[in-house]
């Protein structure tokens, strides 16, 4: 069972089928769907609801859902880390409530979890999430080319991020 995370400012709370519309509403918002681009409500039950690798809570904040985090874990031994994605409605950004929901995911899968190492790829443009990261602790590891899509269809570059236990701020 998916256990409810509680930040110094938010509340990770695993998703539920009714989060289906106002996920959807913020992954629509033009500050988002840059970095999330192509997400209908269908989409969203389909990532977000039924994606059986990956773990996805919402975000809240005095009990509205204001964005949602998920992390998918490699599980092979040698291998074993876990990697992050997270998105905001941009009412939300600049107050440092993403700042706080990745820190105290982090914080689960390194202390509950076992996790060593946590990963984060966001694009290269997106610098206002790269220094959300790097104020919990991430640091670069490089640029991976042509790594994703963006919202109009062209590859952009992503940066590899990680953050070690050991690092958690």
């Amino acid at each position: 069972m998916t256990p409810v995370l509680h930040g110094t400012a938010t509340t990770l709370r695993p998703v539920r089928p009714e989060d289906a519309e106002r996920l959807t509403e913020i992954l629509k918002t033009p500050e988002v769907a840059r970095w999330w681009p192509r997400y209908d409500e269908e989409r969203v039950r389909a990532d977000f609801l039924e994606a059986s690798d990956t773990v996805v809570f919402v975000i809240e904040v005095d009990g509205q859902v204001i964005g949602s985090i998920q992390y998918v874990e490699e599980p092979a031994p040698d291998y074993r880390h876990a990697s992050i994605d997270v998105f905001l409605h941009p009412d939300w950004h600049g107050k440092g409530l993403g700042t706080d929901a990745v820190r105290t995911l982090a914080r689960h899968l390194i202390h509950d979890r076992g996790h060593h190492r946590l990963a984060i790829d966001p694009a290269v443009a997106n610098t206002k999430a790269i220094r959300t990261y790097k104020r919990v602790g991430f640091r670069e590891v490089g640029v991976m080319h042509q790594y994703e899509r963006n919202a109009d269809g062209e590859w952009q570059d992503c940066l590899l991020m990680e953050l070690l236990a050991k690092d958690l701020t």
